[in-house]
């Protein structure tokens, strides 16, 4: 049968933009004398790396204490809204056509799940099939992507539409006083995008994926779930763990997919922060300008866990830049895990 495609790619990002300073406001305002070590940890705010966010949700009210119950009926309404936005400029006119969705979101909690809910906003068919993914946080914008190509493909290359969406911002914890909950405030922001894919069309053709999970790792990244909501774990070093263990897992892929390594010349990457950006330039060989798109949407989005890589992939496939043969799309998340997806370009 014919490739399945990437037809279009949108994005949805709230009204509310803050700045790192505005955020350092809030997070000084609300532990206060509550952690000792503040002013040291109040330095991740300084780096260069992410310069505005957008939140769904005014700065002051993530000043006030919110029960897992509010925060997540704000995820539930912001994420609907989002996930409309990018989902109806995704498909636009096609969405009638449209076959199967594919919701991914790792920030909260719906049941039924927001792709029920889209299914009837968006005017999709009844009989739309539908794939809610939960809790592979930062990976799951490429795993989602591989899953919607797969039905596209079992679909006889009927359109499928893709949606990641996160509301990290609802996730702040007042109570939680650690470092990782600090840490993630300076990095997390919300978003949403869409993508679309079938077989009719001139988009880069979804050749193959390839997932790992790095066995005894579930400490690296993810959440624990409190009385008070979903609390943000992190420890080790992320990029020295890239470092180590991306070359291994491209030579596999590439081994898998019978395509030489020396053709992956360009990778779509998941901005999780800068330090991750170089350990991926440094585990693939490639030049760090590479990465730059990356770079440009953690610059003015922050990380937007899922939905991140697909940010990167619009502005990927609205430049002009000349493309390789194959390209890359690359994240990781909890687990520990990895998910890949090769892209073969038209043009190249």
């Amino acid at each position: 049968m014919s490739d399945i495609r990437i037809l279009d790619v949108a994005t949805a990002v709230p009204q509310h933009v803050v700045d790192q300073s505005m955020v350092r406001g809030i997070v000084e305002r609300v532990f206060g004398e509550r952690v000792h070590d503040l002013d040291r940890l109040l330095r991740v705010f300084e780096h260069d790396h992410i310069h505005t966010r957008h939140f769904v949700r005014p700065t002051e009210w993530y000043e006030r204490d919110h029960g897992f119950g509010e925060a997540n009926s704000v995820f539930a309404e912001s994420a609907l809204e989002l996930s409309e936005r990018a989902a109806r400029l995704a498909a636009a006119d096609r969405l009638t056509d449209v076959q199967a969705i594919v919701v991914v979101s790792s920030t909260g909690i719906m049941t039924p799940s927001l792709d029920a809910a889209l299914i009837q906003r968006l005017g999709l068919s009844p009989s739309t099939r539908r794939l809610p993914i939960f809790g592979l946080g930062c990976a799951g914008g490429v795993a989602g992507l591989a899953r919607a190509a797969e039905l596209s493909r079992g679909l006889g290359g009927s359109p499928v539409l893709m949606i990641a969406v996160e509301i990290c911002s609802v996730t702040f914890r007042q109570s939680d006083t650690r470092k990782s909950n600090i840490v993630a405030s300076s990095i997390f922001g919300d978003g949403a995008a869409a993508v679309l894919v079938g077989s009719v069309g001139t988009g880069p053709a979804i050749v193959d994926s390839h997932s790992t999970l790095f066995p005894g790792t579930d400490d690296i990244m993810g959440w624990d779930v409190t009385d008070n909501g979903l609390s943000v774990r992190f420890s080790r070093d992320i990029p020295a763990f890239v470092r180590e263990h991306v070359p291994a897992v491209l030579e596999k892929a590439c081994t898998s997919w019978g395509v030489p390594q020396e053709e992956l010349r360009e990778v779509i990457a998941h901005p999780g922060g800068s330090k991750v950006l170089e350990a991926y330039a440094d585990a693939t060989g490639l030049a760090a300008a590479t990465f730059d798109g990356a770079r440009d949407v953690l610059r003015s989005f922050g990380n937007m866990s899922s939905a991140s890589v697909l940010f990167v992939l619009h502005q990927w496939m609205n430049s002009n830049r000349p493309r390789p043969r194959y390209s890359v799309m690359a994240a990781l998340g909890p687990g520990f895990s990895s998910e890949l997806l090769l892209l073969r370009n038209m043009d190249a």
